[in-house]
């Protein structure tokens, strides 16, 4: 992961229509090669905690994850969970994955942030309840780390053909 430069701020700005709070790197780019995930360090620089490491911040990436949470690709995934141990231990291990990488960064910033040991984001590790964080935890890993957040990133349409995440003026005039 690199350091987001100012100018990168600005369109993470201008995708989330506010100033992002407290980036600590870039975790993936959109194939249009803009910042399409964020990274977030575990405690805001107000003190706050913040589990969520892994932040969706394009606007044509998080509205094609909501229309995917509203088709109950979530309960299903859920069920599957319930039933099917590999897939569960699989997911287990996908949530240890972002606790390692988010507790990385809290060293390196030398952060200590014991209110959200064991806790990471999108319902891990026992259920689903938030696709863009574990398609942002999938785009930022990597394949076959999050087998439920790869599941979800492959129903996605190619939400960057249209190039909206690319064009700053575009997303400057619309903020």
């Amino acid at each position: 992961m690199q350091k987001p430069t100012p100018a990168e701020l600005e369109v993470v700005a201008a995708q989330l229509q506010r100033t992002p709070r407290d980036v600590h790197a870039v975790a993936h780019r959109c194939p249009c090669g803009e910042i399409d995930v964020v990274a977030t360090p575990p405690r805001l620089a107000d003190g706050t905690p913040f589990p969520t490491f892994y932040y969706a911040t394009c606007p044509k990436l998080t509205g094609a994850i909501s229309t995917l949470e509203s088709s109950g690709l979530m309960g299903q995934m859920n069920e599957r969970l319930q039933t099917d141990p590999d897939l569960s231990g699989a997911y287990q291990a996908a949530h240890l994955d972002y606790e390692a990488a988010r507790d990385c960064v809290a060293k390196e910033l030398n952060l200590d942030v014991p209110e959200i040991k064991g806790t990471t984001a999108g319902g891990m590790p026992d259920r689903v309840k938030c696709l863009h964080s574990l398609i942002a935890h999938s785009l930022a890993a990597g394949a076959d780390v999050n087998p439920l957040g790869d599941e979800a990133l492959a129903q996605l349409p190619q939400w960057w053909l249209s190039k909206p995440c690319s064009d700053i003026n575009n997303l400057l005039d619309k903020s």
